[in-house]
């Protein structure tokens, strides 16, 4: 008996994992768009945001993502809404992070449907989760079950506080980790309230560490023809992200302020208010404030001694800043970015969403991409923003329906016939 396991456990890594010259090769999907992770599988057990972003990229970067959700409800975020699209039950929130994958309803707490997972994970190259922890494990779908019969599988959990330490059974949420990991205190106006970020910028940053973790196992597997546990976890990734601010206060006992637009260290550089909006402005250096003086036509802020280095202009910050308000209210956003244009310093004006993707600039990179949604009709996406020279980074379909795709991922990969997909659907082990 033991030796027919270890002869299956050599065919799966046979089987999928090719070592030529040093350079690993997996063949499960064919694609015509030469993308970088053509012929890798990945498994997306994950619901909300940081998951789903985390396999979103990976989907884009070519690989073929099979969406496991639970029959009936599926991801949470299909029920996030309004908005609706297009008069449909397809929330935009689900929308935004689910393009180019498969979807399979399985219940993962019957015997059936955990034995249709363990076939999966043979099958595939990555594998990417963020249940409770713990939770997996006790439906014998953790990492230590999976390796047992996917040896070459890459296991990647993603949590709201990793699997040791006092809170790793607290539910964890983008809020949350950013409040305990420091980001709400540095974030909001002077002496006002905390504010989070407009967007889930903690879940986003994990979907990034984990997709580059899952990357960087991936090579590795090249050398070892194994597959490994990865975990990533909301608030590691918040106090990682602190970047200088963390790094003030753990080598000098700095403590951090919320500074609303503007910059400890640099001045001036903050949003200043216009007839029609606010607009941005940095000047890092002493040349770029000059230029900055010069469009505004304040030559004598540049020769004043008190606003002659940075150093200065910290100092002085209140009656420079104050300065500049006055002199920038008195035009629109257009007018000031056309006084602006071809400066050294940055600068750009604070734009609704309208204005952001009617910009000519977002238009000519071909950032928004439209396509057809089987019963949303009409939808637009926001694309992959890295691009390669040789392969393709791609939007290839929409996001699916629930279970859209279980009848095709079963017969294809594990040859169900249609006699076992009814008997499955009719003991509501698939949907």
């Amino acid at each position: 008996m033991l030796t027919a396991v270890k002869r299956s456990l050599r065919h799966v890594i046979s089987s999928h994992i090719k070592i030529a010259n040093g350079t690993f090769k997996s063949i499960h999907t064919q694609s015509s768009h030469n993308s970088p992770l053509e012929g890798v599988r990945v498994l997306d057990l994950t619901r909300i945001v940081a998951g789903p972003y985390c396999t979103m990229i990976l989907s884009d970067l070519g690989a073929e993502v099979i969406k496991v959700e639970r029959p009936g409800s599926g991801d949470e975020a299909r029920k996030w809404g309004p908005p609706f699209v297009n008069k449909t039950p397809e929330t935009s929130y689900f929308i935004a992070l689910n393009r180019n994958k498969k979807s399979v309803c399985i219940d993962l707490k019957s015997p059936k449907g955990k034995h249709i997972l363990y076939e999966l994970a043979k099958t595939s190259d990555v594998l990417v989760e963020n249940y409770v922890p713990g939770k997996l494990c006790e439906l014998e779908l953790g990492y230590e079950h999976l390796r047992q019969v996917a040896p070459h599988l890459i296991y990647c959990s993603i949590t709201g506080f990793g699997p040791e330490g006092p809170y790793q059974s607290k539910p964890g949420y983008d809020v949350v980790a950013a409040s305990m990991g420091g980001f709400l205190h540095i974030t909001g106006p002077k002496g006002g309230e905390p504010c989070k970020a407009g967007v889930a910028m903690t879940d986003l940053s994990t979907g990034l560490y984990a997709h580059g973790a899952i990357l960087a196992a991936l090579f590795k597997r090249t050398k070892t023809g194994k597959g490994q546990k990865i975990d990533c976890n909301l608030l590691s990734t918040q106090v990682a992200s602190l970047i200088n601010i963390g790094s003030n206060y753990l080598n000098t006992g700095k403590e951090a302020a919320r500074w609303g637009t503007a910059h400890e260290s640099i001045v001036p550089y903050e949003a200043f208010p216009t007839k029609d909006g606010y607009f941005t402005i940095g000047a890092g250096s002493d040349l770029q404030f000059k230029d900055l003086c010069k469009r505004m036509g304040r030559q004598d802020l540049a020769d004043n001694e008190k606003f002659k280095t940075n150093q200065l202009r910290v100092q002085h910050r209140i009656e420079l800043i104050g300065t500049i308000r006055s002199i920038i209210a008195t035009k629109t956003k257009k007018e000031w970015a056309k006084i602006f244009e071809g400066g050294s310093f940055p600068n750009g004006p604070v734009n609704t969403l309208q204005e952001t993707f009617d910009d000519p600039h977002i238009e000519e990179i071909g950032l928004i991409h439209s396509m057809e949604h089987p019963v949303a009709g009409s939808i637009k996406v926001v694309g992959p923003p890295v691009k390669y020279s040789d392969g393709g980074n791609c939007v290839r379909s929409a996001p699916p329906t629930l279970g859209q795709h279980t009848d095709e991922v079963l017969k294809n990969l594990l040859q169900y016939n249609q006699e076992q997909l009814k008997e499955l659907r009719q003991q509501n082990v698939i949907q």
